[in-house]
């Protein structure tokens, strides 16, 4: 029974609980705040709504700083708030309603005696709360009433009379709840009809900002990034910051201190401990122990990790109750960094040797839902690399160790593999790392290795689920066009490549379908084998396959790689406009996807570099060069080192500089199998050394020499005929050259200046005036300088003469262009760039006079992205300003 206390002012005032003890003055007062206490203006304004609203709920996880909060905001309300610390000890509602009566009576807030006050602590009678309600209601000063830890009131019957008292006390009352979990409230209704102000978890997180302002109040003055690194391990965790700020106070090194901080070994376990997981019920902690091992965990990952089938229910209630165990969505979870840091510590002391276990079942079952990357991640933490080996080639992905997308992290979880794995699957993956770092002696033991043990294994079953040798060999085909791409075997990769297209038909159809890659990569080796091997077409024909395939990421590398080829070719044809538009198409294809650079073998760039000696823009070439140096591409082949030599060669020519051109065509990568194309341009350099020094015969016999009929070298044949004396064969050379349908003209050019040389010396002017002007006219449209360079001495009064003055002006030679008025498309100048979409939207504003705010605004995107397409445009189109831009689009059909 209650005791009350007569007053000579009033009525009868309890002064006992229901079960006849003193009210626990403590519970009503609100808690002070510590001198390093940080008010945060977002919230405080945030919390200044529940002056507006009936309801407030802060609900967040322990520590998260939500009863300072509130504490800190009520201390300075008018009139005083009533506060009531609630206590799981706490019998029943009699109890309850007694505490929140005296609450009342504690802040001042004066109540009628006819309310009376519950004798029993188990129940309350239906009267009190309707008197009380009507009470409150009638006041004129609303009453706030904060109730802390409500997470502690486990009674339906509490929050259904309270939801009344609530909701009858009309404006009268203001109920703030601070919270760990969801309070049991219709708070469904308070949401729709807009009566309620919200703080939770994510909002009560510090931000960078704030934890510096925090960890300055605590002494520390430390840079910005140690405390957004904070931040980001803690999740803005108030607890979490305020201990490990003072755990760093007393380091002698507090910056170093919090870039080491172990939270396992702080002050942060301990609370972490006892607030959240010894809280919980036995099973419970052994779910969260053994997901701790996790990244992130589904109920169905969680069950096979605990052999049990409760988790679906755990983890939703530890969500509801903040115990930092994060919703993702889609049923799937997370534990806060430092809960999980600390539950795997607490594992490793509590059961020595489960961990490796629990990665092994985890690896096993993400294995099984097709969730391969993170299968692999927990198949090496449990040091199981035949199962993790296994898995890459099962799945038919050792494609990504070259694709750029995931490589790095492959090469690096594979680097720890040690020699006890023996698996066909385990060489495999060996020889492709070695492969992707041209280490061509170990990777190829290591694919000996491999083909030997499944030799043994092709009597195995193949099951539906389980592609068994099948994809272990087209791996190993995959890694055997590679290593006869990268010795310049163009046999052997036929011979892959073959037996690799027929032995798809035994790889079920959706792990081609899911790794584009293995297909793209295994047509790009192809093609550039037989690139290597003088087979254009053919080349070609495999090469596009893969560039023009609709691909993803996935796909990038290799259709980047396929790109630059098809350019080489283009360009080796004597087609230099086509071959800049595929090279630069090439370097866009991976900047599209953000995927990591260098990568590939880089040839685009290289042909980029060739085409601009071509045109005598030296420096440009210069810069290619340099670019492509500066890259160091993963992989080195003879496709590409071929390549290099020749724009290097090129531009050294052209700069004069005959011995240095000379050793750079000295082959950087040996080849079991010579390259036509690469020994007639390596002919071309040192028969223009010849021709340097005098000696027309050597150069003319030296090309000469060079395997079959390449219309490069007999174009550099005639030219070299002609020095020495005999014009009659080097019209004969020319004859012969191949037709300018399939002759770019780059070739066409210089077999028509070398013709022109001859007129020149039998006395035939109008033939050489004939000639020039078909060079010129060839040469415009593709802005080719470099052969009218070359062409000698001879050629420059030629230009000078009134019919050919004009053809040559402004673009090969200074002065103005040959007319007036609307240029006719073929003197456009060309685009230095192809536009991007994107660009090409910016563009189209321009027109329209928008300025780069309103561009960005109807774009979606920033200022400063606007301004850097704006960049790019200019660049492309050759212009300064906004103006220019549209009027050259204009000319070139853009707009």
């Amino acid at each position: 029974m209650a005791r009350s206390s007569e007053s000579a002012s009033g009525p009868a005032v309890p002064c006992a609980d229901p079960q006849g003890d003193p009210f626990l003055r403590t519970r009503f007062a609100v808690p002070a705040r510590p001198a390093t206490f940080l008010r945060r203006k977002r919230l405080v304004d945030h919390l200044d709504q529940a002056l507006r609203t009936p309801l407030t709920v802060v609900n967040g996880a322990a520590g998260a700083g939500k009863t300072l909060l509130v504490a800190d905001w009520a201390a300075r309300q008018d009139p005083p708030v009533a506060w009531l610390t609630t206590e799981a000890g706490d019998q029943g509602p009699g109890m309850f309603w007694a505490y929140f009566l005296q609450t009342l009576r504690a802040a001042g807030v004066p109540l009628a005696p006819e309310i009376g006050c519950p004798a029993d602590a188990g129940r309350v009678d239906r009267t009190l709360l309707t008197r009380l309600a009507a009470e409150l209601g009638a006041r004129e000063r609303r009453v706030i009433v904060v109730l802390d830890e409500y997470d502690r009131v486990t009674e339906p019957e509490i929050a259904d009379q309270l939801e009344f008292v609530l909701h009858h006390a009309a404006r009268g009352l203001r109920l703030v709840l601070v919270t760990r979990t969801e309070p049991l409230l219709p708070l469904h209704r308070h949401r729709t009809a807009g009566d309620m102000t919200e703080i939770r978890n994510a909002e009560l997180a510090f931000t960078p900002e704030e934890a510096s302002v925090l960890l300055g109040l605590h002494g520390l003055r430390l840079p910005v990034p140690v405390a957004e690194a904070l931040v980001e391990r803690t999740r803005g965790w108030a607890a979490g910051l305020r201990l490990s700020a003072l755990a760093a106070r007393e380091s002698p090194e507090p910056e170093t201190y919090l870039k080491r901080f172990e939270a396992e070994r702080t002050a942060v376990a301990d609370f972490l401990l006892a607030e959240v997981l010894e809280r919980q019920t036995p099973e419970t902690q052994d779910l969260l122990l053994r997901v701790s091992v996790l990244e992130r965990f589904s109920p169905e990952l969680a069950d096979a990790l605990t052999e049990r089938t409760d988790a679906a229910g755990i983890l939703a209630e530890l969500h509801r109750g903040n115990a930092f165990v994060e919703d993702l969505g889609h049923t799937w979870y997370r534990l806060h960094p430092l809960f999980g840091e600390i539950l795997r510590a607490h594992l490793r002391m509590r059961s020595p040797g489960l961990e490796p276990e629990l990665h092994r079942r985890a690896a096993r079952w993400l294995r099984h839902s097709g969730t391969l990357a993170e299968a692999l991640g927990h198949g090496a933490a449990a040091g199981d690399w035949e199962f993790t080996a296994g898995a890459l080639v099962d799945d038919l992905a050792i494609g990504q160790l070259f694709t750029g997308l995931r490589s790095d992290d492959l090469a690096e979880l594979f680097s720890r593999m040690g020699p006890e794995a023996t698996s066909p699957a385990a060489n495999l993956v060996r020889a492709a790392r070695e492969l992707s770092r041209c280490e061509l002696d170990r990777g190829l033991t290591h694919l000996r290795h491999a083909e030997r043990s499944l030799a043994g294994e092709e009597d195995r079953a193949e099951t539906e689920d389980e592609p068994g040798p099948a994809a272990a060999r087209l791996s190993c085909l995959l890694l055997e066009t590679l290593a006869a791409r990268l010795t310049g075997s163009p046999g052997r990769a036929e011979l892959a490549a073959g037996t690799a297209e027929r032995l798809r038909e035994q790889v079920p159809a959706h792990l081609l379908d899911a790794h584009p890659e293995l297909t793209a990569l295994l047509l790009a080796h192809l093609g550039s084998t037989r690139l290597w091997a003088g087979r254009f077409e053919e080349a070609r024909a495999a090469l596009s396959l893969v560039a023009d395939g609709s691909g993803d990421a996935s796909t990038a590398l290799p259709r980047e790689d396929a790109l630059g080829r098809l350019a080489l070719i283009d360009y080796l044809n004597g087609w230099p406009g086509r071959a800049e538009r595929k090279a630069m198409a090439a370097l866009t294809v991976s900047e599209r996807y953000s995927l990591p650079q260098p990568s590939g073998f880089g040839v685009g760039r290289l042909v980029l570099a060739a085409v601009a000696v071509d045109r005598d823009e030296l420096r440009l070439a210069r810069a290619h060069l340099d670019a492509a140096a500066d890259a160091h591409p993963t992989l080195r082949d003879p496709v590409a080192e071929a390549g290099r030599a020749i724009a290097t060669a090129r531009l050294l020519l052209a700069r004069g500089d005959i011995r240095a051109a000379l050793a750079a065509t000295e082959p950087a990568v040996a080849a079991d199998v010579a390259s036509p194309w690469a020994e007639g341009h390596t002919a071309l350099v040192a028969s223009a050394a010849h021709l340097a020094r005098g000696r027309p015969e050597e150069a003319a016999e030296l090309l000469h020499a060079v395997p079959g009929h390449q219309p490069v070298c007999a174009v550099g044949e005639a030219r070299a005929r002609l020095a020495a004396g005999t014009p009659l064969a080097a019209i004969d050379l020319l004859d012969g050259v191949l037709p300018e349908s399939r002759t770019g003209p780059a070739v066409t050019v210089r077999a028509l200046l070398v013709r022109a040389e001859a007129a020149h010396a039998v006395g035939d002017p109008a033939a050489v005036r004939r000639h020039v002007a078909q060079a010129l006219h060839e040469a415009r449209r593709e802005r080719l300088r470099r052969p009218f360079a070359e062409a000698g001495g001879w050629l420059r009064p030629v230009l000078d003469t009134a019919p050919l003055r004009a053809l040559a002006a402004g673009w090969l030679t200074p002065g103005p262009p040959s007319r007036t008025g609307p240029p006719r498309p073929e003197d456009r100048p060309p685009v230095v760039e192809e536009l991007s979409g994107r660009e090409r939207d910016v563009l189209r504003r321009l027109e329209r006079m928008m300025s780069t705010e309103e561009i960005a605004a109807d774009l979606c995107v920033s200022v400063n992205t606007v301004k850097t397409h704006l960049k790019s445009v200019f660049r492309k189109l050759a212009v300064n300003r906004r103006n220019e831009a549209v009027r050259r689009a204009r000319e070139l059909r853009l707009l």
